[in-house]
């Protein structure tokens, strides 16, 4: 090689065989075509032609000059730079070139020429090819290693290779340029940072996406060189993130991103770095753990990544800024769950408990964030996520935030739609989700017009799809019927009773339209306007739009031909689809695509638009109904019984005649609804009768084949059929003929004559038939039906009692076990009844026999008679009957001023009777009269004394009762300014002195002066002051006040005359002033009004009386707690006790006592289960109240202090009288067989099966048991649930029939009364109400202590029994807190206060 060198230094250069010389004086085509023979000549030669070598030594230095280095021609620089890489091919592993400087500038000539690989479509790319190519296999630039300048080469390949890659190269080429930069840094000594920015640069997500190629070769090569390279990267990142020296690389700002890149491009690379991670987690700066925090999430979160059971404790870390005090870092954290969820299941349950707390975050933002995550991953597949995490979906639906509810609501109609009707992942998910119609229609109950709309939408979209064919969508909604649990169905029935209604107002607005405009109108129009816009969203904007409409409907006559029929009965689903476009298509522009008014339109259209039931439909879901019958259809693969299916199935058929009525109108329909009568299911032929009721008004003229076999069918229901049956029959008769005096006749005839007291079984019929008649047709019997009450009812039935009672210690038994006798007794009571409301005047004075009758039963404790031959189980189901009765005569004004004050007071009575179903019955009724404000203003006050109730869910239920009632009526009055006349009827603040007059004649309070009795009326009055204050409008607490200051100027209505009661008076008054005073700051200032007291209960104020004394004790001055009255929240009265006083009352008042473990153990409660009390809702005034759990814990309510004295004896207060003992004025048994009326409309819902059983003492009085009445056996039962069928919403004229439907479903059976439990505790109901019974109530307050100690003993619950039933129970609400309280409650802390919610049924 030496030898070599010194003929180099000869100077004389030899070109292979015919080439010539190649100098600057021959042409540039001459040039590339000698250059190119050159070329030939090296690449054919090989390392080991040394005489070659050397013979071309010269050659190779000549080609190295700058002459050819700097041509200005490409293709001659092409061709030299590939006899370089052959040169150095050739001559490896030295190079013929020694100069430094020469050496840099030929590698530099090579790295520009490597630019020409870039137009893959060039001429020349596959010379430029073969120069890549050369160079990566024999690795020419390792020479530059030994340079000093050798970083400035590598970056300039390095560059110029990345900005030349390309999708037009093929793998070769990526291959090629993967080589030779691989062996730079896999042999070189060291890799500079400039040059690994080189690299890492177009791993940056900017650069990525502008060149991809660039970003797979450095990707490559990291693979390939990831041992050689990690120290080097490692280093990078050391000094960025723990010494913070940015300035290092232009990249310090790209460190997550490039963390994230090199992860998912080998783990390997970052060995070193993720514990840098962990501690960059727990930084001072938001900013920075918040892009530490979105960088793992990528890396946990990727598909295939193993980083999470790798490195544990960044795994922990990381789950830990699950909780960081930055929003950001939180919402990134939720973000990255649905990702983590749906590619590392494993990993879910870590992820559960920090989501659970998120869910309740204060961030709206994160809270919503958790919903889509949750819902994202499920929505995927269903087996990702857990029952807990679906769980915190389910509770979300009660946020106090809109956002966040619609949320979790659409993310689980989204849910079931996809597993339970599409059944994508089978039977068991399908299963597993079947909770979650439930829940969405629970929603239904929830104040805000947004959630009952979007629970609407859901229904029509998710639940059952409107778009599926008739006959799938009716048998989608069949088997969904059918599986609802009770609260969904009163839900969904409600919800069509709202659309129903709308529909109505819509309609009548457009009639109102067609009349000629005049001052009456526009005052019509608008009272109708603002009807429609309470039931649309943010009615304050809406009112606007919706008086827009009424503009364009009277201006439009398509439009309003369109909205016409929609709102007809006979309109189709597909007619309404087609109206809905048409409408929406007139009204909405082009040019504004955000239109509020097209929206509000939308909205409304929505929910009065008939797109599940038509004609067709019906028809589709009778034929469906029958082959459940037949036995034809898929109950069994659907889960669902078939005698359920087809019970559900006659209830939904049931509920929609009262909403499409018109849609029942076929001859098929009608054919199979007849033989649905004919069936031996008792209650589906009942509701086959209700539907003929319901829809038949036209069947006379339009189907006579079908009438004449259901006229003889009806009549004999009415004559010899259950007693349900014989009622529907004949109103389906009083509905449906034309000629229905003579068909009533025909059937009234042959019962009058054929009543016989000696088999009282077969009596109960004939007398509810005749009861119904004497309603319906009080003229056309009034003869024979007055004869019939005086000598039959009164003589033969109700004043003998034939048969003895069993001797028993129960205070209720079941329906099953009550004898006959007492059944047709209170068919007979309800028939005098039913006659009085049908005749409606009192000109022959029956009604005031039939009340002398009727609180005789009450002052006898039930046993009208007196002879003891009465078993007590019967003795209640009477007084309930008489109570019960008393209150529907009242809801007439032509009896209720008959009765007088001492019958109010026992009828106010019977809600403390000591039998448990008779307060539950009577209080239900009551509450019924009051919402329909047929009864009047002062049965409301008989709610006060319900404060002592022993049994929380009744003082909780009566509590509900009075809330209700009082914002109704507060409601009306705003809505009807006219009815000011009417004030003293109507607003709820003259409820206090017929409380304060209640309680004055309380025959517990005995003693003026006692302190105990005045705690008592201290917590009677709170219990209704407490919701009257909670809102000060229009100064209403100083007008209490001077109500009460007026009370205490007159005298006892009456008793006028007597000093005692004058005194209890002014003493009650001074307690009701004490109460406003402490609870007020306003009080003192000038009351708006000066208020009217009712004339009978107290005398006119005498102008020369001032009654300024104190007749209060001075020690009651410390019962009187300063404070301001809670917010009288619905729900709030569930979850908190009523407060009572602490000493244990002697009462002698009908009650029974708590006996089971827990105070909060209801004796027959209406649910051991999920039902609790709450919010009904406030527009729908034909509602009942379910009762709460008694299995819910007891919670102190705050601002209400019990009494101190809570173990003190009750030594002599034993001569008190006996509740109830005190007969009306002139009552006889003479005068009560004068004359008679009418129906007691007793207890809606009959008891339990399995109630509870009550044991009063064995002596000759009701009231005060002996001490040692209590005793460990006598507990009472769990109560079971059930169902109560409700009844059609009244019209004016249909009021008193719907009345009467409701008033006889005490014949129904138990499930109307009680609360049915589930699962567990159903089964702990059933096992244990067989052997269990309870005392009666010893006291008004709480139970005595040998009770308490009897449940202790045997029958508490464990605690961890407790709190799973606790957990179990669903959510049916959400407390609908004060401002402040919301606040304080909501989600900051992992428990939500998310008070829970009864669902109020709608009246069907």
């Amino acid at each position: 090689m030496a030898h070599s060198k010194n003929r180099a230094t000869d100077g004389k250069i030899t070109y292979p065989p015919g080439v010539k010389e190649i100098s600057d004086k021959i042409s540039k085509e001459e040039m590339v075509r000698r250059l190119k023979m050159v070329v030939k000549t090296f690449m054919d030669m090989d390392q080991d032609s040394e005489e070659e070598k050397e013979l071309y030594l010269n050659l190779a230095l000549h080609l190295a000059s700058d002459f050819f280095l700097k041509h200005p021609d490409k293709d001659v620089r092409l061709l030299v730079a590939c006899c370089l890489a052959d040169i150095f091919r050739i001559y490896a592993p030295e190079a013929p070139y020694t100069s430094p400087d020469k050496l840099k500038d030929i590698f530099m000539f090579i790295t520009r020429q490597l630019k020409g690989l870039e137009d893959t479509k060039s001429a020349q790319f596959n010379r430029y090819f073969y120069l890549l190519e050369n160079i990566a296999w024999v690795k020419s630039y390792n020479i530059c290693f030994e340079l000093e300048d050798s970083n400035e080469i590598f970056t300039q390949l390095y560059r110029t290779l990345f900005q030349v890659i390309n999708n037009g190269h093929n793998q070769k080429v990526h291959m090629h340029m993967v080589d030779l930069m691989s062996s730079i840094v896999c042999e070189g000594d060291s890799v500079s940072q400039e040059l690994l920015d080189t690299v890492l640069v177009n791993l940056v997500p900017a650069h990525k996406n502008l060149n991809k190629q660039a970003y797979d070769l450095a990707k490559a090569l990291l693979k390939r060189t990831a041992q050689a390279i990690e120290p080097y990267i490692t280093n990078f990142f050391n000094q960025v993130l723990m010494l913070g020296k940015t300035s290092v690389s232009d990249l310090s700002e790209h460190v997550f991103d490039l963390i994230l890149e090199l992860y998912n491009i080998d783990s390997h690379l970052l060995l070193s770095v993720l514990p840098q991670l962990e501690f960059k987690l727990k930084s001072n700066d938001n900013d920075e753990r918040l892009q530490v925090v979105k960088l793992l999430a990528k890396m946990f979160g990727a598909k295939d990544s193993e980083l999470a059971s790798q490195n544990k404790p960044l795994w922990q870390c990381y789950l830990g800024r699950f909780n960081d005090i930055h929003v950001p870092v939180r919402l990134e954290c939720v973000k990255f769950a649905s990702h983590c969820l749906m590619n590392h299941p494993d990993l879910a349950k870590d992820l559960t408990e920090y989501l659970k707390v998120r869910s309740h975050d204060p961030e709206e933002a994160i809270r919503h964030d958790v919903i889509v995550s949750i819902v994202t991953a499920s929505k995927k597949d269903l087996s990702l996520v857990n029952d807990h995490l679906l769980n915190f979906v389910r509770e979300r639906t009660l946020d106090k935030r809109w956002r966040v509810r619609k949320e979790a609501m659409m993310g689980l109609a989204q849910i079931y739609k996809k597993y339970a009707l599409q059944a994508e992942a089978g039977k068991e998910a399908a299963k597993q989700i079947s909770w979650i119609k439930d829940k969405l229609l629970h929603i239904y109950y929830q104040n805000s017009i947004d959630d009952r709309l979007l629970v609407e939408r859901i229904f029509a979209q998710y639940l059952v799809p409107h778009n599926l064919e008739t006959t799938e969508r009716m048998k989608c909604l069949y088997y969904l019927y059918a599986t609802l649990d009770g609260n969904a169905v009163k839900a969904l029935n409600e919800m069509w009773k709202c659309q129903n209604m709308l529909r109505h107002h819509v309609k009548d607005l457009l009639d109102l339209i067609k009349q000629p405009k005049s001052d009456s109108y526009n005052k019509a129009v608008f009272s109708k306007v603002m009807v429609i816009t309470r039931n649309l969203p943010d009615p304050g904007k809406t009112q606007d739009f919706v008086k827009k409409l009424a503009q364009v409907l009277e201006e439009d006559e398509k439009v309003r031909k369109q909205l016409e029929t929609l709102v007809s009965p006979s309109c189709s689903c597909k007619q309404a689809e087609v109206c809905v476009k048409e409408i929406t298509k007139k009204l909405g522009s082009p040019k504004q695509p955000s239109n509020p008014f097209l929206e509000m339109v939308k909205f409304l259209l929505e929910r009065i638009a008939p797109v599940h039931i038509d004609t067709e439909s019906i028809s589709a879901l009778i034929k469906q109904v029958n082959k459940s019958i037949e036995g034809t259809a898929d109950d069994e693969d659907e889960g669902v019984p078939t005698e359920q299916a087809i019970r559900a199935g006659l209830e939904l058929l049931k509920v929609l005649s009262f909403t499409h009525p018109v849609s029942f109108h076929s001859a098929e329909t009608f054919e199979s609804l007849l033989g649905c009568l004919k069936m031996d299911d008792e209650k589906v032929a009942e509701a086959a009768l209700q539907i003929f009721k319901n829809t038949g008004s036209k069947l006379e003229e339009s189907f006579p084949h079908i009438k004449s076999v259901l006229l003889t069918v009806l009549q004999h229901k009415a004559k010899k059929g259950p007693p349900r049956q014989a009622k529907y029959a004949i109103h389906c008769i009083h509905a449906m003929f034309s000629n229905r005096d003579t068909h009533f006749a025909q059937i009234f005839e042959p019962l009058h004559k054929s009543l016989d007291t000696d088999n009282m079984e077969q009596l109960i019929t004939p007398l509810t038939t005749l009861g119904h008649l004497a309603m319906l047709a009080p003229e056309q019997f009034a003869a024979p039906l007055k004869s019939l009450v005086a000598n039959f009812i009164v003589k033969d039935l109700l004043m003998n009692d034939r048969i003895p009672g069993k001797k028993t210690t129960k205070l209720w038994v079941p329906d099953d076990e009550v004898s006959p006798e007492t059944l047709a007794k209170i068919q007979g009571l309800k028939l005098m009844v039913r006659w009085l409301l049908g005749v409606k005047n009192n000109q022959s004075k029956s009604g005031n026999s039939t009340l002398r009758m009727l609180t005789a039963i009450l002052s006898s404790d039930g046993d009208l008679t007196e002879q003891g031959k009465m078993g007590k189980p019967d003795m209640s189901r009477l007084r309930l009957a008489a109570g019960c009765a008393i209150l529907r005569l009242a809801q007439e004004p032509c009896y209720h001023e008959i009765i007088t004050l001492e019958q109010y007071q026992l009828c106010a009575l019977v809600i403390n009777d000591e039998c448990y179903q008779v307060r539950q019955a009577f209080a239900q009724k009551l509450h019924k009269g009051l919402c329909r404000l047929r009864l009047p203003l002062e049965y409301l006050a008989v709610f006060t004394l319900c404060a002592k109730d022993p049994v929380k869910e009744r003082r909780a239920h009566a509590r509900q009762c009075l809330v209700k009632n009082i914002n109704l009526r507060r409601e009306y009055l705003k809505q009807h300014a006219a009815v000011s006349e009417k004030l003293i009827s109507l607003l709820p603040e003259y409820v206090v002195p017929y409380a304060i007059h209640l309680l004055v004649h309380d025959p517990d309070y005995v003693k003026v002066q006692d302190i105990e009795q005045l705690k008592d009326i201290k917590e009677a009055l709170w219990f209704v002051l407490e919701i009257l204050m909670a809102k000060n409008e229009n100064n209403s607490h100083a007008f209490i006040r001077k109500m009460v200051e007026n009370i205490k100027q007159t005298k006892d209505g009456q008793c006028p005359d007597d000093p005692k009661i004058n005194e209890k008076l002014y003493t009650v008054c001074d307690v009701a002033m004490n109460i406003v005073i402490s609870k007020s700051t306003t009080y003192s200032l000038e009351s708006p009004k000066d208020p009217v007291l009712p004339a009978r209960y107290f005398t006119q104020p005498d102008k020369n009386f001032s009654n300024t004394k104190n007749y209060l004790p001075p020690e009651m001055k410390s019962f009187f707690t300063p404070g301001k009255p809670k917010a009288a929240n619905v729900l709030g009265a569930v979850n908190k006790p009523l407060s009572a006083t602490g000493k244990l009352q002697t009462k002698l008042s009908r009650m029974e006592t708590i006996s089971n473990a827990s105070s909060n153990s209801n004796p027959s409660s209406p649910g051991r289960s999920k039902g609790r009390l709450a919010t009904v809702l406030s527009n729908h005034t034909n509602e009942d109240i379910l009762m709460k759990s008694p299995s819910e814990t007891e919670k102190p309510s705050r601002g209400r202090k019990r009494g101190a004295a809570a173990n003190q004896d009750d030594k002599g207060q034993e001569s008190k009288p006996k509740r109830g003992r005190k007969k009306a004025a002139n009552t006889s048994t003479d005068d009560a067989e004068d004359q008679w009326g009418e129906d007691s409309s007793m207890a809606e819902a009959t008891m339990e099966t399995e109630d509870e059983q009550n044991s009063p003492p064995k002596r000759g009085r009701r009231g005060r048991p002996p001490k040692s009445a209590a005793s460990k056996d006598e507990m009472p039962s769990k109560g079971r649930r059930g169902r109560r069928k409700t009844a059609p919403p009244a019209d004016e004229e249909n009021e008193e029939e719907q009345e009467e439907e409701e008033d006889d479903e005490d014949d129904a059976g138990s499930e109307n009364m009680e609360v049915k439990p589930k699962g567990r505790r159903g089964r702990e109901a059933d096992t244990a109400s067989d052997s269990v019974e309870s005392t009666p109530q010893k006291r008004r307050g709480r139970p005595p202590k040998s009770q308490t100690a009897a449940r202790k003993a045997s029958g508490g619950r464990s605690r961890a029994a407790a709190n799973q039933e606790e957990e179990s129970e669903e959510e049916m609400g959400i407390a609908q807190q004060s401002e402040d309280e919301e606040d304080e409650a909501m989600d900051s802390s992992p428990k939500v206060n998310e008070k829970k919610k009864v669902i109020s049924k709608p009246n069907y």
